[in-house]
Order: structure tokens, then sequence, then C-alpha cells
């Protein structure tokens, strides 16, 4: 069903995934007799930081890429992109780079507190 040329199915899509990415970064709620366990398999199971860092970059690099192509198939008339999927892609890729620029700068600040420090 289209509103005012917004595809309300697209919305909803959208919104599941959203309630999914949710409940994935939430976690699994444990019982006590569980909790044991459940530390067992999280040190089983550990990511490097840097693994994690370079995980993160590559996310927000193919965010800029995928909006990049949007907006140039958009200029170019391609008639399957919509301006409002060019929009949110390039707002994605935007809030992307600016939480990693603010991540940085958190990095830069620890390393130059941990530098200062009186051993």
């Amino acid at each position: 069903m289209s509103i005012n040329g917004i595809d309300s199915s697209r919305i909803e899509a959208m919104v599941a995934r959203l309630r999914n990415a949710a409940a994935r970064a939430a976690g699994p709620v444990t019982a006590p007799s569980e909790a044991g366990e459940a530390e067992q398999a999280g040190a089983a199971r550990r990511l490097d930081f840097g693994e994690a860092l370079r995980s993160s970059l590559d996310q927000v690099n193919g965010a800029q890429r995928k909006a990049e192509d949007l907006g140039q198939r958009f200029a170019l008339g391609d008639d399957s992109v919509n301006l409002s999927d060019v929009m949110i892609a390039s707002q994605k890729a935007s809030i992307g780079f600016q939480a990693t620029v603010q991540v940085r700068n958190k990095l830069v600040s620890a390393y130059h507190d941990i530098m200062n420090m009186q051993v």
C-alpha cells in the first residue's frame, strides 16, 4: 500500500529490521544458572579489538560506497532508484562516519591520557 508515494510495506520491513537489530544488540537474557555457561561461551568466542574496529570501518565504508552508488544511479536516471533511498543511504553513511570520527577522537584522547601518566 502506498501512502503519498511512500510504500508502507518497506517502512514495516525497516521497522522489523530495526527491532531484530535491537534484539541482537540486547542479547539473550540468561538465568543465573546459565550465566556461568554464557560467560564460558563468551570467553571462547572473544573478538580481537583490531578485528572489531576493522569490521566497523568496513561497514562504514560499505555504507558510503552504497550511498555513492545510489546517488550516481539516481543522477543517471535509473528508474529503480528513488530519491528517498538515496537520501536515506546518504544519511546512514553520514551518521556512521560521524560516529567513527567520534570513536577515533576518544581513542586519541585516551592515548594522550595514557602517555601523560606518570609511571
